[in-house]
C-alpha cells in the first residue's frame, strides 16, 4: 500500500487509497494545497513526539516467516514514522505457530495494559478479541475477518475495538490464473491447513470458481507441519495443479512442500508470494510491508487522533500483480504467460 493516507484536516478521511491528478488549469491550486497537506501532516505527524507521551505497543506475531515478518516491519515503521522517534515501544513477540501461546502473550499484553495491540495473522486476532474488548486490536495478515471472529453479518466493520488489514487477493483472479496457466489440466488439488479458518475459507470460496470453470477439485489437509510432507505427496500424486492460500503453516513448511512437488513435476499456484518463492510457480501478490505500513498508519490515527477503532472499516491491497518463481517454473518447463513478473 502507499504511504499516503491521510488527506488531513480539511478534507474527510479515506479509508482507501486513492491517486490525485490535476489538470494544466488547476496546477497552482493543486501545488498549493499538496503544501499545505503536507505541512500539516508534519505537524501531526510530530504531535505525539512535541508532548512527550510515549506509546506502548503489543505485537504478537504467529509465526516466524517471510510475509509476516515484512508486515511487522512495516507497521512499526510506519508508526515510528508518524509518531515520532522515541515516542512508541514496541513489545514484539511471536507465538511460533501455537495459539496458546498467542493467548499467553495477548494475556501479558493486556495485563501490561498497552496502548494498542497488532495481532499478525489470524490466531492472533482471535486471542486478542477473546481476551480484551477495551484495547484497540489491529489485525494484519489476516484473510477474512469475518471468519476469524464468527461474524455472520459482515458489513465491512467489525465495529467493536478490532479493525485492520486484509490480505486477501481476489480468489476469482486467482482462479482465472490457474486456467490461463494450466488449461489443460484436470484435476486440481487444494492443499492447506485445516487448523486455519482463513485458509478453509479461501478454499471453500476457490473452489466454487474452479468447479464452475470445469475442473475436479479435491481437498487435501494437513493438521500442523507434522503431516505437511505426506498429505503434499498425496496431493502430488493426485493432482494435476496444486493450489495453496496465504496459509501460514504452509508458508513456513515451503521447503518440505517444494521437495516433494517439484520432483513430482506438479505445479503450485500460490496465494501470496512467499509461498510462491519456496514452492510455486505463480500467484496473484500483494506486499506484506506496505500492508503492514498501512496498519501503522491507522494505529496513528487512534493512537495520535484519538480516531475510534470501531468505525473504522478493514483495509485492503488496493493492487494485485501476476508473479512467477522463474527457477521453479524453469524446472517444471513452464512459460509463463505475457504480464507475470519475475519474483525477486
Amino acid at each position: 500500500m502507499k504511504k499516503a493516507v491521510s488527506l488531513m484536516m480539511a478534507a474527510a478521511m479515506t479509508m482507501g487509497l486513492a491517486a490525485c491528478g490535476s489538470t494544466a488549469s488547476t496546477d497552482s491550486a493543486a501545488s498549493a494545497a499538496d503544501t499545505t497537506s503536507a505541512a500539516a501532516e508534519s505537524t501531526a505527524d510530530s504531535t505525539a513526539a512535541a508532548d512527550g507521551k510515549v506509546y506502548n505497543v503489543g505485537i504478537c506475531q504467529l509465526v516466524q516467516h517471510e510475509a509476516l515478518d515484512a508486515a511487522t516491519k512495516g507497521f512499526k515503521d510506519a508508526l515510528t514514522e508518524k509518531l515520532g522517534e522515541g515516542s512508541v515501544k514496541f513489545d514484539e513477540q511471536n507465538a511460533s505457530g501455537d495459539s496458546a501461546n498467542c493467548a499467553t502473550i495477548v494475556n501479558g499484553f493486556v495485563s501490561s495494559n498497552v496502548d494498542l495491540i497488532l495481532a499478525n495473522a489470524t490466531a492472533p486476532l482471535q486471542a486478542a478479541a477473546q481476551t480484551t474488548s477495551d484495547i484497540p486490536v489491529l489485525g494484519t495478515s489476516v484473510t477474512d475477518y469475518a471468519t476469524a471472529l464468527d461474524i455472520s453479518d459482515w458489513t465491512g466493520t467489525v465495529g467493536n475495538n478490532i479493525s485492520g488489514t486484509s490480505d486477501l487477493a481476489p480468489l476469482d483472479q486467482q482462479a482465472a490464473m490457474i486456467q490461463e496457466m494450466f488449461p489443460d489440466a484436470k484435476n486440481v488439488g487444494l492443499l492447506y491447513c485445516s487448523a486455519e479458518p482463513n485458509s478453509v475459507y479461501q478454499c471453500d470460496v476457490i473452489e466454487g470458481y474452479l468447479t464452475e470453470e470445469g475442473y475436479t477439485v479435491a481437498r487435501y489437509a494437513f493438521t500442523d507441519t507434522n503431516d505437511v510432507t505426506s498429505v503434499a505427496q498425496t496431493a502430488a500424486d493426485n493432482s494435476d495443479v496444486i493450489y495453496i492460500p496465504t496459509d501460514n503453516t504452509a508458508a513456513s513448511n515451503t521447503e518440505a512442500i517444494a521437495n516433494v512437488v517439484i520432483p513430482a513435476k506438479v505445479p503450485v499456484v500460490a496465494g501470496e508470494e512467499g509461498i510462491c518463492s519456496g514452492c510455486g510457480v505463480a500467484t496473484l501478490s500483494i506486499s506484506y510491508y506496505d500492508l503492514g505500513y498501512a496498519t501503522g498508519e491507522m494505529a496513528a490515527k487512534i493512537l495520535a487522533d484519538g480516531a475510534d477503532v470501531s468505525t473504522m472499516p478493514v483495509e485492503y491491497a488496493p493492487n494485485v500483480t501476476k508473479k512467477y518463481n522463474a527457477a521453479n517454473c524453469e524446472a517444471l518447463g513452464i512459460t509463463p504467460p505475457d504480464g507475470y513478473v519475475a519474483i525477486g
